[in-house]
Formats: structure tokens, sequence, C-alpha cells
């Protein structure tokens, strides 16, 4: 198992030199390196105005330390169907155990989907947004944002195709015309955990990671998703093929690029998703702050593996011999006619809450199919 596909640290990728014909080839071949043997990266110099930033950092912070809760109720996911809106701590769960985190689900806008619809266009509409009298910059900042992450999204999927040997268009017919993109921003509060000794039990060093649970091990589910980390504490890790965990920290003007199941499915396996967590800040430490951007692609699309050349295939399976996946697979070929299927399942099992109120029978399913699971052979 070579280090390579064990990493210690995840590459850098100027995305500038993307764009400049003297500097392209070498940045195809990093990115190829960083898609088949990691599955996270930093991107940097992506061209995002610093004072756009400044102030997305300002006012994700603004809208957990200033809004009342009573305006943060108002704007409660299981309001609405879409799942967008603002969840409680405590209230989402991952690998069966909640996340100790608050958060506010965004997306790009659409028009409410029409009775004809099938059921996962619920997910497009409507967004929730906090009051202008509270946070009058607060709209108008994101929905920039998010379009300025849609078009850095559209090219990086680009560069990744052809960084495996594809034409750079070949993931567009994955997407609408007004394709939805999502967003979170996010809060960890501290936690008072002690230190971990050095002689603990496997079983110690599990309860421990549950108490600092800010997300469990986890993959994200669609092609491409960009964290701009919010305040400077350590807490993302990635998880290498010896198990592992790798810190992620902050580095001013990067976005920490995580490649989705989606992508993997869509590339044969060449691009690797890598399971990834966050910790919790400890006491004293202050709280954490991310805004995690999430390309979306077409609900009605239906995943097969695209034709990738056989020598990246060749690369790939090299690559598979170190990778880990001790994640549940979203995308598991026939099991889902559309990619919107999937998505509202994991949604629902991920905010029981909202799945209760508008999907109810979605979730008895679901929570059959985790009982049966959970019982002995």
């Amino acid at each position: 198992m070579s280090e390579t596909q064990t990493f210690s640290t995840l590459p850098i990728l100027p995305l500038s030199h993307a764009l400049d014909p003297a500097t392209k080839p070498a940045f195809l071949a990093d990115l190829r390196h960083a898609l088949l043997n990691v599955g996270f990266l930093y991107l940097s110099e992506t061209g995002l105005p610093e004072q756009l930033v400044k102030d997305v950092i300002k006012e994700c912070q603004g809208f957990f330390q200033e809004l009342p809760l009573e305006e943060k109720e108002r704007i409660e996911m299981k309001n609405e169907k879409s799942f967008l809106g603002w969840s409680r701590l405590d209230n989402e769960t991952t690998a069966f155990n909640p996340d100790h985190r608050e958060q506010l689900d965004l997306s790009t806008p659409h028009p409410v989907p029409g009775p004809e619809a099938p059921l996962y266009h619920n997910l497009l509409a409507p967004n929730q947004w906090p009051a202008a009298q509270y946070l009058p910059q607060f709209r108008p900042v994101y929905e920039d944002y998010m379009r300025r992450m849609s078009h850095i999204s559209t090219l990086f999927t680009s560069l990744i195709a052809e960084a495996i040997g594809l034409p750079a268009d070949s993931f567009s017919k994955f997407f609408d015309t007004n394709q939805q993109h999502k967003l979170k921003i996010v809060k960890y509060p501290e936690v008072d955990v002690p230190d971990l000794p050095a002689n603990a039990s496997e079983l110690d060093r599990k309860k421990w990671e549950i108490k600092r649970q800010g997300v469990g091990p986890h993959k994200d589910s669609m092609l491409t998703s960009y964290l701009l980390q919010a305040s400077n504490q350590l807490g993302l890790q990635a998880q290498n093929a010896k198990g592992e965990w790798i810190d992620c920290k902050p580095i001013d003007g990067t976005l920490v690029v995580a490649i989705g199941q989606g992508m993997e499915a869509l590339t044969d396996g060449v691009c690797a998703s890598t399971t990834h967590r966050v910790l919790s800040p400890r006491k004293g430490e202050g709280a954490r702050y991310s805004v995690p951007f999430f390309q979306g692609v077409s609900y009605d699309a239906q995943f097969e593996a695209m034709d990738v050349p056989a020598d990246v295939l060749k690369l790939r399976d090299e690559a598979r011999k170190a990778r880990r996946d001790d994640v549940e697979f979203t995308f598991v070929k026939g099991r889902w006619g559309h990619l919107g299927e999937a998505t509202l399942m994991n949604r629902v099992k991920s905010h029981p809450d909202v799945g209760e109120r508008w999907y109810p029978e979605m979730l008895k399913q679901i929570r059959a199919q985790q009982a049966a699971a959970a019982a002995p052979s």
C-alpha cells in the first residue's frame, strides 16, 4: 500500500492554473491523482471576491449569534416539504447518532412544483429566509455566493472530466437547465469532553467520538461539494485507507472539495468518494462555523457509469486496493429509478421530523429497514 494511497495531507490545487494553457496540463495531472487516491483537496485561487467571502462568514455567524429563537422557528425545516430551512441542535442524524450542530439549509431559487410533479421534486422549493429586519444583507450575500459557486462547481466538474480522459462537457447531460444547488450554514457548539487516554479501549474511543460528533462519518451524495471553513478551529477530518483520520485544517483563501458518491458512481469508481466527519470543538475553543456548498444534479437523472478510458480504469483498479469503504453507498445500480428518489429517501432518514410531517409512509419504511438490520440474525 503506497504512501500516496494512504494520504496524510490533502493536495492544494490553484484553480487559476486550470485557466492558463501553460499550467493546465500539470493541474489536470495533479487533479487526476487527487481523484484516484484522495477524494479530498483544497482549491485555492478560486476567483471568489475577498469581500464576498468575508460577508458570507459575517452573515453566517450573525445568523446564529443575533437571530431570535422565534425567528428561527418561523423558518424551521419541518415547516416545508423541501428540507430547506433551520434545523435545531442535535436534530439531524448521521451513522445512527445525532449531529451536534445547528444549521440552515438553502438552495438556488426554483418555483414550487405542481401537483403532477414526482414526489422528489418537493426538494426543489421553497427556501425559507430569515427576515430582512434582522439580517438585511443575508439573502443578497448568499444568493450572490450561490450564483458564483454554481459557476465554479460547473467549471471544476468539467476539469474532472478532462482529468480522467473524458470530454469537458461529459457531465452536462446530468444537469438541469436551471440546476438546483444547495448550501448550508452550520454552527458546531463547544462540547465539554476530556482528552481521550492513550490506552483507551476501542469501545471507549467510539464513545468519545460519539460525544464529539459534530457530524458523523459519511460520504457526500452528489457530484462535488465545496466547504468554506468560516472559523479557525480544527474539526473536519478525512479518513485514509488505513482508517486514520486526517485533519483538514482551515487555510485562508481555500475551499475544501469533497468528491461525492454520485461522481464515484458515474465514473465507474475512478473518482474516490472519501469518508469524512467533523469533531465538535471542545470547551474553550469557541464555536466552529462552516459553509458547505453542494453541487446539484438533475433529480430526474438515472445513474449509469460513463465510458471512462481503459488506461484510467486500470489506475482505478490499483487505487481501489487501498480504498476504505465502510459507509453505506447511496447509488447502488438498480436500486433507484432516479437520483431524486435516493436523495429524498436519504433526507427523510436524516431529518425524521420532516419525514413524520410530510413523508410518513417513507419514514415508516426506513424505520422498518433499520429495525430489520439491527435485529440479531
